[in-house]
C-alpha cells in the first residue's frame, strides 16, 4: 500500500514540478508587455497582488487557522524570512534580465541552476542517484558548459539566478509549511517594503508610477502579476515535496528551454550550431533521466 502511494505522490510531483516550469518557461512573453514599467515597480506590484490573491487561495483551502498556528513556530519563520529574502531577489533580477533583453543570460542561470539542485541534494539531503541518472547529468553539464563557452563568460545574473533558486527550492522543501502557506507569508514580509516604494512613487513630489498613467492595459496586467507569480511557485512547491531536489533539478530544464526558444525565435536574439548542440544534450539528458525515473517509479508501484 505505502509502495502505491509513493508512485502515485510521485506522478502527481511530477504533474506539479512540469506545470510549473512550463509556465515559467513561457513567463517571459508576459513580462515583455510590461517592459514599460521599471523593474523596482513591478516588482512591487508583483509582490503586492500575489499577496492579496493568496488570501482567497487560503481561505478556500481553509488554511487560514493553520496559518495561525504557524506564526507560532519560531523556527518555521525564520526559514521562510531566508527563503523570502531569496525569491525576492530572484524576482527582481529576473524581471531586469527579461526588462533589459537579457533572456538568454536568465536561461542560462536556469540551465545551471538543475545542477545547483542536484549538488545541494546530495550536499544537504543525502540524495544519490542511480547510474543512468549519473550519465543524464553528465551530458547536462556538457550541455551547460557548451553554452557557457560559446557565450564567452559566465554572466553574473546566471549565477544569481542559479543560486538563490536553488537554495530556495531547498528550503522550501524542508520547510514545515504548506506551499499555499509559505507563499502566504512570503508575500506579506515582501508587501510593507512594496507599499514604501509604491507610496514614494505616487506621493507629493514623486515622479509617479506606472498604475493609472500608463492606460488600463499595462492596469490590468499589473494585477495578473499576482496570478503569473503565485500559480507556478505553488506548482513547483507542491512537486518539490514529493520529488527529490535531483528529480525537480533535472526536471527544471524545462524552463529555459523554452525561454530560450523564446529569446531564439520570438524575441531574434542570436543562436547558433553551438546553443543548438547544447540544447540537444540537455533535452536527450531530460529524457534519460525522466524515463528512468518512471520506470523506478513503476517498479516501487
Amino acid at each position: 500500500m505505502t509502495s502505491v502511494s509513493s508512485s502515485a505522490e510521485t506522478r502527481t510531483g511530477f504533474a506539479f514540478a512540469i506545470s510549473a516550469f512550463l509556465l515559467w518557461g513561457l513567463s517571459p512573453a508576459f513580462w515583455k508587455l510590461l517592459g514599460s514599467v521599471p523593474s523596482k515597480e513591478l516588482l512591487a506590484h508583483r509582490v503586492l497582488w500575489c499577496a492579496l490573491l493568496m488570501i482567497p487561495v487560503l481561505a478556500l483551502g481553509r488554511q487560514i487557522s493553520d496559518l495561525r498556528s504557524l506564526l507560532g513556530r519560531p523556527k518555521t519563520l525564520a526559514t521562510l524570512l531566508l527563503t523570502t529574502t531569496l525569491i525576492g531577489c530572484n524576482w527582481f533580477f529576473y524581471i531586469w534580465a527579461v526588462a533589459t533583453d537579457r533572456i538568454l543570460h536568465a536561461s542560462l542561470g536556469y540551465f545551471i541552476n538543475p545542477l545547483v539542485n542536484i549538488l545541494l541534494g546530495m550536499l544537504f539531503l543525502g540524495e544519490s542517484l542511480r547510474p543512468k541518472q549519473k550519465v543524464s547529468v553528465v551530458i547536462a553539464a556538457l550541455g551547460v558548459s557548451l553554452m557557457t563557452w560559446k557565450l564567452g563568460h559566465l554572466p553574473w545574473i546566471s549565477l544569481v539566478l542559479a543560486v538563490t533558486f536553488g537554495f530556495y527550492g531547498l528550503l522550501r522543501k524542508t520547510v514545515d509549511a504548506t506551499p499555499e502557506q509559505g507563499l502566504v507569508l512570503e508575500t506579506w514580509l515582501l508587501s510593507p517594503i512594496a507599499l514604501l516604494y509604491l507610496a514614494s512613487l505616487h506621493g507629493e513630489g514623486g515622479p509617479g508610477g506606472a498604475w493609472g498613467h500608463q492606460g488600463w492595459t499595462i492596469d490590468l496586467l499589473l494585477v495578473l502579476t499576482g496570478a503569473i507569480t503565485a500559480a507556478p511557485l505553488l506548482c513547483f512547491t507542491h512537486g518539490a515535496r514529493r520529488l527529490s531536489l535531483s528529480m525537480v533539478g533535472i526536471l527544471q530544464y524545462i524552463a529555459p528551454s523554452c525561454q530560450f526558444l523564446l529569446a531564439v525565435v520570438v524575441y531574434g536574439e542570436p543562436f547558433g550550431k553551438v546553443q543548438l548542440a547544447a540544447f540537444v544534450l540537455i533535452w536527450i539528458a531530460l529524457g534519460l533521466f525522466t524515463v528512468d525515473a518512471f520506470r523506478a517509479s513503476r517498479g516501487r508501484g
